[in-house]
């Protein structure tokens, strides 16, 4: 039978272990400030090199409102094509045992390590005038996607979905499936289910995974610059004009990559409960 340590006075107690005050070994605080300096102290330089007094004047010149007019418009455009083609695969990942579907997953997740130059690379070798779909499209309809702003929102998708499908697939996975067998046994079939059920299930999921990927669409320069080139207007991204001008005009290269910074800081804000956040 158990014994009650409190009737006991000479009996001790171990004491409740307190986790938020324990010490830090020396030996890995040094590093890990180190690593702290390392990725903020750029971000630092950032903000105290940014020519604040001309920064409205910078904000409204005609090369920064054309591309962060079309970084903005491509990145939607590119997120909406995600979403249209990334929540049914990543239902059919998660929902459907089907052979080959671990190759699948791990396919689909390729563009997160894939360098985006090769990415690029990859894109005009199927989508170019000689490759595999663009001899297709362009001897059938005159139709070319390389060095166009269709061009642009087809590299960012592309490096920008596996994002998106490994949110939504998350949710999915850790979704109630007895809210959809309630569905089913009432009488609901299989597309009244999903848009009444299965999508209010995971909607965080769906906005998460878009914010995300409307994010690093609107970041992407490699598979950009790569398949879709860079001309002001058409194609000249954020990320590209930042490249430009750090050859002609230093601030302006600053001020835009302000505007992503605060871009990043902001989806990482919203986000922070979901992605960021520990117990």
């Amino acid at each position: 039978m158990p014994v009650d340590q409190t009737q006991h006075p000479g009996a001790t107690r171990t004491p409740p272990r307190r986790h938020g005050h324990r010490r830090i070994p020396f030996f890995l605080f040094l590093p890990a400030g180190l690593g702290l300096a390392f990725l903020v102290l750029p971000l630092f330089a950032l903000l105290l090199r940014t020519p604040w007094r001309e920064l409205p004047q910078h904000l409204t010149a005609p090369a920064i409102g054309e591309a962060l007019r079309l970084s903005l418009l491509t990145a939607t455009l590119a997120t909406i094509f995600c979403i249209l083609l990334g929540v049914p695969l990543a239902w059919l990942l998660a929902r459907v045992a089907f052979p080959g579907r671990r190759l699948a997953r791990a396919l689909i997740t390729v563009p997160l390590v894939l360098p985006p130059v090769v990415g690029g690379v990859a894109l005009l070798l199927l989508f170019g005038r000689r490759g595999l779909i663009g001899s297709w499209l362009d001897e059938t309809f005159g139709f070319t996607l390389p060095f166009t702003t269709a061009g642009v929102v087809i590299a960012e998708a592309f490096v920008a979905m596996p994002f998106l499908v490994i949110a939504v697939e998350g949710a999915l996975r850790g979704a109630d499936t007895r809210y959809e067998e309630a569905a089913a046994t009432l009488g609901a079939g299989r597309w009244t289910t999903f848009r009444r059920v299965t999508l209010p299930l995971v909607a965080p999921g769906i906005a998460a995974g878009a914010v995300l990927c409307w994010a690093r669409a609107l970041g992407e320069f490699g598979a950009t610059i790569t398949f879709a080139g860079n001309f002001p207007g058409r194609t000249q991204t954020m990320p590209l004009a930042v490249y430009l001008a750090l050859e002609t005009d230093l601030e302006a290269a600053i001020v835009l990559s302000l505007i992503l910074l605060v871009v990043s800081v902001t989806i990482l804000v919203s986000l922070r409960d979901r992605w960021i956040s520990s117990p």
